[in-house]
């Protein structure tokens, strides 16, 4: 899919702009003749065109080639997803399941009866209609604490693990950019996603099928917003839990533990998932050895000593930067 987007060089109250439909030329800093905003933006270049070019349809056009089998899913699975989504995608303790709720039935239907009958609890496989948006949801946001940091085998291994432990496709299968659409066929609700209805055409027939039922309404009414008591401060202090967009340059060791994802899990003297940072130093203060301890524990994983979840092995940090974290939050991670 080919898109035209501006780039722009000066951000207005009155322009703030999000596509320009129509093919721009020029210098940088000069629009095309007859664009609403002269004098404002340039042509995006290839390249910022393909960087922001990475969305994948549901007629899988977009799908860049690669491959990845099941086995190696797995392995990938073990290491970065694990974590979140339990070892065969059911956990429940920091997001909702992924697997489970769906049958052979389904499967050969196309369509998952439980979510007509309501008698399971909803997992992402049951909903699902379309296998590129899996594809294209793992590829720009997972893993969670390093987005984008998969390569296109990866996501095709590790979809392809996920599809097994749905049943939908068999222990050796080698799921790729050629057969992808061999596995779109087993989806258990493929058919779940329908367009004869009013939010997708609005001259076709409305969705609900309701009388109306508002009548002796209230002409005056006040506007107000609450948050439950207990869900304040459920998850911890969420700005210490943002992704960072774009180059880094503080040298503070939150920042630099942020960008080595860290945060992801873990917050400065609150829990996320796994324990906060201040809890860690408080449990080895003392601890001749608790550097090498943790050390080995951040570069391979470890068991859930700290709750059901175990941390993942982070090989790709090296021994210098994860030393300075260590030693960072021994001090009480001030």
């Amino acid at each position: 899919m080919s898109r035209r987007i501006e780039t722009l060089a000066t951000w207005t109250a009155a322009a703030l702009l999000a596509v320009v439909p129509a093919a721009v030329s020029g210098a940088p800093g000069q629009a095309a003749a007859g664009t609403p905003f002269p004098g404002v933006g340039r042509a995006a270049t290839p390249a910022e065109i393909k960087a922001w070019d990475i969305d994948v349809r549901p007629d899988f056009k977009g799908l860049p080639p690669g491959s990845g089998s099941v086995a190696e899913g797995q392995k990938i699975w073990d290491a970065k997803c694990a974590a979140c989504h339990g070892t065969f995608g059911e956990s429940n303790e920091t997001f909702t399941p992924l697997v489970g709720g769906t049958t052979a039935q389904d499967i050969e239907a196309g369509r998952v009866k439980s979510l007509v009958t309501g008698d399971t609890a909803r997992t992402t496989l049951m909903k699902v209609a379309t296998l590129s948006t899996l594809w294209d949801y793992i590829n720009r946001a997972m893993p969670w604490n390093a987005p984008k940091s998969l390569t296109h085998d990866e996501v095709y291994a590790s979809l392809a693990y996920l599809l097994n432990l749905g049943d939908i496709v068999a222990a050796d299968f080698v799921l790729s950019d050629k057969n992808i659409a061999e596995a779109q066929r087993k989806l258990p609700n493929r058919n779940g996603m329908v367009r004869s209805h009013g939010l997708w055409e609005v001259k076709g027939k409305p969705d609900v099928m309701n009388v109306a039922c508002m009548k002796n309404c209230p002409t005056t009414g006040a506007l107000s917003s609450q948050l439950p008591e207990e869900a304040k401060d459920s998850h911890g202090d969420l700005a210490a839990q943002q992704r960072l967009v774009g180059p880094a340059v503080s040298v503070d060791m939150a920042d630099f533990a942020r960008r080595r994802g860290c945060l992801g899990c873990h917050g400065v003297d609150q829990r996320v998932v796994g324990p906060a940072f201040r809890e860690v130093a408080d449990r080895y203060r003392g601890d001749a050895r608790a550097e090498a301890k943790l050390l080995e524990k951040v570069k391979h994983g470890g068991s859930a000593t700290w709750g059901p979840i175990a941390m993942p092995p982070n090989l790709d940090l090296s021994d210098e930067d994860a030393r300075t974290l260590i030693r960072w939050i021994l001090v009480g991670a001030r």
